[in-house]
């Protein structure tokens, strides 16, 4: 579905940025592939690498509206992944935080909506179910206001849906090239927030695969979440530094002992399928219901039961330290 059309990724040059450039070109041949991204060395870099003829660097910032209509002119899809993601860094910088991922939000639905863009993917986090720190709480404003967009859009022919996943094996500031760092530089422990966090785990191309695949998928107004296996955090230690004793630090500004991606005060509206969730809209679309439970590749879903959560700490399917560092020579 991909092939000669025009595609736009926000935040291109980070971790699923690259990924999902390396796939769209070794799988499909589109028109156009935009990169749009407000950091002109990350760019830069990004060329050496991906220069294909279809290729195209927009600097800009989702922040700034009248840049982002200019940039969607002509697109046909595209993925927001532009955001302030750090938790730390959010609880420190909340309105920076909230003027990339609520007001950005909102201007990349403008934009789309203006442009006549026919599908719009949101990337959203796990900390967006029941948020306790501001980039989850961001996150869960965007996911409403894309979810909302549908409406919004009127007669028009934009649909607006999102992703929701866990933490991503080797993205670029999470724990594993940390670790990794650690353990190349002659550390002889490894800092551990709590012996009983828990986190979701994916490999960016299996994030990649899931996003893509939802493009066809999608009707609008869904949430997507993919079925993926649980780490503990002192497994992930475990694995990088065997035999590095284990440092508890505790827990940082605004994180969780454990992750939720569908949150049980949802269940009445979760459907589950054979390898992801769709969390469906709360909101009455005036065009008129969707029926959900069959997706545009005629894949079936049920409601799940009253009350049911997928947490990461009661999932059935953790990963053991070897586990993990096969996960991680695959990603």
């Amino acid at each position: 579905m991909f092939n000669n059309k025009t595609i736009l990724i926000t935040g291109g040059t980070g971790s699923f940025g690259h990924q999902y450039v390396k796939t769209l070109l070794e799988q499909y041949r589109p028109k156009r592939l935009i990169v749009f991204s407000r950091d002109e060395l990350k760019q830069f870099e990004m060329q050496q690498r991906f220069n294909d003829p279809c290729m195209r660097y927009f600097l800009g910032d989702v922040r700034d509206v009248d840049r982002l209509m200019q940039a969607f002119r002509d697109v046909d899809f595209v993925i927001h992944a532009a955001a302030i993601k750090q938790v730390p860094a959010a609880e420190y910088n909340p309105m920076e935080c909230i003027k990339t991922n609520i007001h950005g939000a909102e201007n990349v639905i403008k934009a789309a909506i203006a442009n006549n863009v026919e599908k719009v993917i949101a990337l959203s986090t796990d900390k967006a179910a029941n948020p306790i720190n501001l980039y989850g709480a961001t996150k869960l404003a965007s996911d409403k206001l894309f979810t909302a967009a549908n409406n919004i859009v009127g007669g028009g022919r934009t649909r607006f849906a999102a992703v929701r996943y866990g933490n991503v094996v080797g993205s670029r500031g999470s724990v594993v090239p940390f670790f990794k760092g650690l353990v190349a530089q002659g550390a002889t422990s490894l800092p551990i927030t709590h012996p009983d966090m828990t986190r979701f785990w994916i490999t960016l191309q299996d994030g990649v695969n899931f996003v893509l695949k939802n493009f066809a998928r999608m009707q609008g107004g869904e949430i997507f979440i993919p079925k993926i296996p649980s780490i503990r955090v002192v497994d992930l230690a475990t694995a990088y530094g065997p035999d590095l004793k284990q440092e508890i630090v505790g827990i940082r500004p605004g994180e969780k002992m454990h992750e939720i991606m569908c949150p049980s005060d949802d269940s009445h509206h979760t459907l589950e399928f054979d390898d992801h969730f769709v969390i469906t809209p709360s909101i009455q679309f005036f065009s008129g219901n969707n029926d959900y439970s069959q997706n545009r590749l005629g894949e079936k879903g049920t409601l799940v039961k009253a009350g049911y959560e997928y947490n990461s700490g009661t999932n059935t399917h953790f990963l053991s330290p070897s586990e993990i560092l096969s996960m991680d020579a695959k990603a």
